[in-house]
């Protein structure tokens, strides 16, 4: 077996060599807009904007009520890890792309976990709360 051969026979049992007998791009570039520049630029700007309403919501008091607005910014939040899931960990409905069954039902039970969980320490915070008028300590 020549050199040359031997080389090619390593590379193509593995799966190296393309069909038309160029190497592949071992994943590198999925083809997927979301890998591209542009689109680690559009789930940038997502990302921003997806920051910046639910600071709009709070600063500004737009919604009129606290329930309304932590509904909403639980809402966006949610968006906002569907976005970071598409365009920076690159998965995608495509088997291939990695966005398993598995993988998104950790993801929501963790995300609904953290929610939860944060909501319940909050709420527990709030209402135990030592009295800040001077009048109602012991």
């Amino acid at each position: 077996m020549s050199t040359d051969a031997h080389a090619n026979h390593g590379h193509a049992a593995h799966g190296h060599i393309a069909p038309g007998g160029g190497h592949d791009d071992h994943g590198h570039g999925s083809g997927h807009p979301e890998s591209t520049l542009g689109g680690y630029l559009t789930g940038f700007v997502l990302s921003v904007i997806l920051t910046a309403i639910p600071f709009w919501l709070v600063m500004s008091g737009a919604l009129g009520s606290k329930e309304a607005t932590a509904i909403s910014i639980l809402a966006i939040g949610a968006i906002q890890i569907v976005v970071h899931m598409i365009y920076f960990l690159h998965m995608s409905p495509s088997s291939e792309g990695g966005w398993t069954l598995m993988a998104l039902i950790f993801t929501v039970v963790m995300v609904v976990i953290t929610l939860t969980g944060s909501l319940w320490v909050m709420y527990h915070l709030t209402t135990n709360m030592m009295p800040m008028d001077p009048s109602q300590l012991p």
